[in-house]
């Protein structure tokens, strides 16, 4: 698995990266709503989860929705994965493998998405 990451993904051509770079390894988008409670603690949760990884930690790019709306929009339309916030978004080859939303975004949940993903 690769290195610790957590990086935003606000433009179009950041998004076809990620997309690409999950030929390599898998990489989870993580959709953000800067304006939302349940989004704020899902992104803590995620936070944790990377510290507990330290540096054996996924792929995690991170989309903020209102801030960035066409790559938003663009992750549910080139994916195929209807809108939510907060979610995640498994990538492997460039495809959702996996996905989960608001109180599903879990440590364990992610755990085993990447399992069943890398096995």
């Amino acid at each position: 698995m690769k290195v610790l990451s957590m990086s935003e993904v606000d433009t179009l051509e950041k998004l076809e990266q990620a997309m690409a770079d999950s030929s390599d390894h898998p990489v989870l988008l993580f959709k953000h709503s800067t304006r939302c409670g349940v989004s704020a603690r899902a992104n803590a949760r995620v936070g944790e989860y990377l510290e507990s990884k330290g540096t054996n930690g996924p792929d995690i790019r991170m989309v903020k929705v209102i801030e960035a709306k066409p790559v938003s929009n663009a992750v549910a339309e080139k994916l195929g994965v209807e809108h939510q916030s907060p979610q995640v978004i498994l990538l492997k080859d460039g495809k959702p493998v996996w996905n989960a939303s608001h109180h599903n975004i879990q440590a364990a949940n992610i755990d085993a998405a990447l399992a069943k993903t890398i096995a």
